[in-house]
């Protein structure tokens, strides 16, 4: 959970100085905003990419099933963003898995679909809690492993 917090603070600073760097293009001359206006929101904003333990070659390798099928997740690069997080949460309720609204959103309904799916295929004991814990992330890095040969 400790990591799943640090990942969350280092990707909302990174929205926060990317949104930022952008409003404020072509302004280099200006004065600074006043410290109310620079601060962006990101309540509502998904993460851009939530790879959950898994390395870029697992991610792809993830994301080529996903593809092959036939959800769509996006480019296919190895980085787990809104676009294959909606193609795996379209998968996991076709499965019956309950992932919820396929909105891109690592949630605990997300997490709790994966770790269902986890314990069907690879005959895991998780937890189905919505935690990504280290269990969930080294289960998941397994099974990325089983589809080298997919793609």
């Amino acid at each position: 959970m400790r990591a799943l917090t640090k990942a969350l603070v280092g990707a909302t600073a990174a929205v926060g100085i990317a949104v930022g760097g952008l409003a404020t293009t072509g302004t280099a001359m200006a004065a600074p905003a006043p410290a109310q206006q620079r601060t962006v929101s990101t309540e509502a904003a998904p993460l851009a990419v939530v790879n959950l333990g898994l390395s870029t070659a697992q991610a792809t390798d993830w994301q080529c099933q996903l593809r092959v099928l036939g959800y769509t997740p996006g480019t296919i690069d190895g980085r787990l963003g809104s676009d294959s997080w909606k193609a795996a949460q379209r998968f996991f309720n076709d499965l019956g898995l309950k992932a919820g609204k396929p909105d891109g959103i690592v949630g605990a309904n997300t997490v709790m679909a994966l770790q269902r799916f986890l314990n069907m295929n690879l005959k895991e004991n998780l937890k189905v809690d919505g935690v990504a814990g280290a269990q969930t992330k080294a289960a998941f890095a397994e099974y990325a492993n089983l589809l080298r040969s997919i793609c």
